[in-house]
This record gives C-alpha cells, structure tokens and sequence, in this order.
C-alpha cells in the first residue's frame, strides 16, 4: 500500500501555490488599476483620492468657501491665538510623467505661513516640444495626515492646460491651511508641509492644422486675491 502523506502534501502545496498566485494576481491588478487611473482617468483618480483620503488629499471649492465663513462668523480666541503663535513652512514640489515634453516648475521654492491664512503661489509650466501637447496634473499632500487641513481654494490641478510649441504659463494655486492645524496633538511637531503636483500628457495635436482651423490656445483663469 501506498502511504496517503505525499498526496495529503502535495494536495496542500498546490493549494498555497494557488493561493499565493490568486494574491499575486490581485495585487497586479491593482497596480494597473492605479496606474490606468493616474495616466488615463484623470477624474476617477480624483474621485478616488477624495473618497480614501489617498495621497494627502484636500478640501477643495466651496466647502472651504463655507469654512473661512464660519470662521469669521463665529471666531474662537483661542484657537486664533495658538494658530498666529504657529509657523509652518510649505514646500513646493514638481514633477513630469515620462513622456510629457514640459518643463514644469514651482516659481516659488517655500513660503512661511500661519494656519488659518490664505495663500497665493505659482507654478510654471513651459513647452519645450515642436508640438501643441495638452496636459494635466495630480497632487499630493506631504506628510499625508496634513492633507485633511490642507484646502485648495482655486488650483489648475485635473484640469487639462493646452501649451503651443515653446509656450510658457504661470499656473496659480490659492490654498488655506485650517487653523485647527496648531491644536490638533498629531500635528504637533509637524512644521513642514509639502505640495507636490505631477504633469501628464493628455494628447498630442498637429500645431499646422489648429492653426488652420483658427483654434486658440485655452486661457489660464486669474486668481483673484480674497
């Protein structure tokens, strides 16, 4: 007779090796989800940061509007007191994906800030391609646990910005910093916060035939100061 302890083994590798393959193949696919949704599905990419917290993400539109309202409506001495007393530095940070043919650039390195104020940087993007290229950036929040204080007001991020051939702009980005930041415990000892955004190329258009068809370039919207 022929001992049934092999079987019983092999039976139990194969299934590990089955399992560990499914994992690997999960794992996989969620890669390619999040790259497809970075690179292709700018939107969804978004929305899936808005809805994990993903990256730092932030408040954004008029839900800031509401909370700058509030705040002036119904101030708090003391939490304005700790948040003039803090001084935090935002960094600015830039990237382009592989392939996008721009120089992209923070005008600004830093800037010095209290919580509770709003503020007004650049970047600067320029197109160093012989062709029309339409781009459009991500960001992310550094560390991640200030992004839930961190609130872009008006930004050029997830929407797409056209650059003619050797075309240069400067983007703006308003953002507020909740004076909740100077009294919440896990923020003490965070000093430092930094905004980072990555350009990607969209599509790639013949200049000849845009300017044929009398097209002009989209217009980058004016912050107004508040």
């Amino acid at each position: 007779m022929f001992s049934s302890k092999p079987r019983g083994r092999q039976a139990l590798y194969e299934g590990t090796r089955k399992k560990n393959a499914d994992q690997g193949w999960y794992i996989l696919a969620t890669a390619v989800a999040m790259v497809g949704a970075t690179y292709a599905a700018v939107p969804l990419y978004r929305m899936f940061c808005q809805a994990t917290g993903y990256g730092g993400t932030v408040t954004e539109g008029k839900a800031v509007e509401d909370k700058i309202r509030r705040r002036e409506e119904h101030p708090d001495a003391e939490l304005e007191a700790a948040a003039a007393a803090r001084d935090i530095t935002v960094y600015f940070n830039s990237d382009v994906a592989d392939g996008m043919p721009w120089k992209f650039t923070p005008t600004q390195r830093s800037v010095k800030l209290h919580p509770g104020q709003s503020t007004l940087a650049f970047y600067t993007a320029e197109n160093r391609c012989e062709q029309a290229i339409t781009g459009v950036s991500t960001y992310n929040v550094a560390p991640q646990q200030a992004g839930q204080y961190f609130n872009k007001i008006q930004c050029f991020c997830f929407e797409e910005q056209r650059l003619r051939p050797g075309e240069k702009i400067d983007m703006p980005v308003f953002f507020y910093i909740d004076p909740e930041f100077a009294t919440d415990p896990k923020m003490k000892g965070i000093n430092t916060i930094t905004l980072s955004y990555t350009f990607f190329k969209v599509a790639e258009e013949d200049i000849e035939e845009e300017e044929a068809a009398g097209a002009s370039p989209l217009p980058i919207t004016a912050v107004a100061a508040q």
